[in-house]
């Protein structure tokens, strides 16, 4: 899932990202008198005067000139400068796309429930989510999004597909995919559902061990967690496999809260901005899981926050990792409101491991690193694999 922070209105960001409005409309605002004035912005490259002059041409030789939009062109334009960044999670987001997109953060949306992100320059699904549309039509992690209702997506943004995708409830949505490892693609249609963001599911196996998948991390997997982890003590359980297999990862806020859970002390991770300052994001105190053995298994679509609690755990020597190298999605995309009721959205800030490790590209590299499973592998191996180490640690402690 796409990492968010709480909204905010820092004024610096605001201003460059409407700049273009403020230079297409300046020479408006002095008339069509095209005599070479100056309609600079303080503070604003002189580069950025050329927009002025494009929209004095527009007025004056356009041949639609009377019915050009200043409003229309100055969102064009804006979108022009976010994808001039060659930052692949940067977006202009509308009144609406801005609408859908906060629709996440109150915890439901209308969709198929199927987190989609960027890999290998491609739109990918990273995970259906349980029990939701996309996962009982068939949708898969690393399924290649072709076309969405019969329209390719190709030149399209991460935030222009999902509001493709998303819609009312009860509508439909038909999208071609190519599976992974397959040539061939696929058409899916998928009935619209209001999807409800629970993302913590404990299973107790044979031998008192308690599978624990964590599929996102929103505002309330920090208390789904001690719901869980209380379970699995009432349940007497001996042993976690925390499951983070095609989790798209969440909130940073959410990830320290539930690392947390399981490391006493130390760092979750830190960050560094565009001017190289440094944010550290320490444990909180009170930890519920400290002592309880545990194994972590991950996979290639496990992304983003997801990769900071893995790499938390190494640094912190707190478990075994097992699986297959992560996704590598370790950036900060911040989501800024604009005037008008749009936004945008574009990377602040890189992510590191407690040892410093940088996550954006590389990816954590499991302990023990698996073979891939095959999509018509009905039993689920690494999860069984995990249990048998899990059991075999526990044995040697004990």
């Amino acid at each position: 899932m796409k990492t968010r922070f709480p909204m905010r209105v820092p004024t610096r960001f605001i201003v460059v990202a409407a700049l273009a409005a403020m230079l297409l409309v300046a020479a408006a605002c002095s008339g069509s008198d095209n005599s070479g004035g100056d309609t600079s912005v303080e503070g604003l490259p002189p580069e950025f005067q050329r927009l002025s002059e494009v929209w004095e041409l527009m007025k004056q030789e356009h041949i639609d000139a009377e019915g050009l939009d200043p409003q229309v062109i100055a969102d064009g334009a804006i979108r022009g400068m976010v994808s001039a960044l060659d930052d692949p999670y940067a977006a202009f987001l509308d009144q609406e796309q801005y609408s859908l997109e906060s629709q996440d953060i109150l915890g439901f949306f209308g969709g198929i429930g199927a987190e989609v992100g960027i890999r290998e320059g491609v739109i990918t699904i990273l995970a259906p989510m349980p029990d939701t549309p996309a996962e009982a039509a068939g949708v898969k992690p690393g399924d290649v999004i072709l076309e969405v209702d019969g329209e390719s997506i190709q030149g399209l943004n991460l935030l222009a597909v999902v509001r493709l995708i998303r819609g009312d409830q009860g509508t439909t949505v038909t999208l071609l995919l190519r599976h992974l490892r397959d040539t061939e693609p696929v058409s899916i249609e998928i009935e619209r559902e209001i999807i409800q963001l629970e993302s913590v599911h404990l299973l107790m196996q044979v031998g008192r061990i308690g599978h624990l998948r964590i599929s996102s991390f929103t505002g309330t997997t920090g208390d789904e967690l001690k719901d869980a982890i209380e379970r699995f003590e009432r349940s007497q359980g001996v042993g976690l496999v925390v499951d983070l297999r095609n989790n798209p990862g969440g909130l940073v806020s959410s990830v320290v809260e539930v690392t947390s859970q399981f490391i006493d002390d130390g760092l979750v991770l830190y960050q560094v901005d565009a001017n190289g300052n440094r944010d550290d994001w320490g444990v909180q105190s009170g930890g519920k899981a400290l002592d309880i053995p545990m194994v972590v298994l991950v996979n290639e679509f496990s992304a983003s926050a997801s990769e900071v609690f893995s790499g938390a755990i190494i640094d912190h020597e707190r478990a075994t990792i097992i699986g297959t190298t992560t996704f590598g999605k370790g950036s900060v995309n911040q989501l800024w409101p604009l005037d008008g009721g749009s936004g945008i959205l574009f990377t602040t800030a890189r992510w590191f491991t407690p040892n410093g490790l940088l996550i954006e590209g590389e990816g954590i590299t499991p302990d023990i690193v698996l073979d891939p499973l095959e999509d018509d592998e009905d039993d689920d191996i690494h999860l069984e694999q995990a249990i048998e180490i899990l059991k075999e640690e526990i044995s040697r402690g004990g």
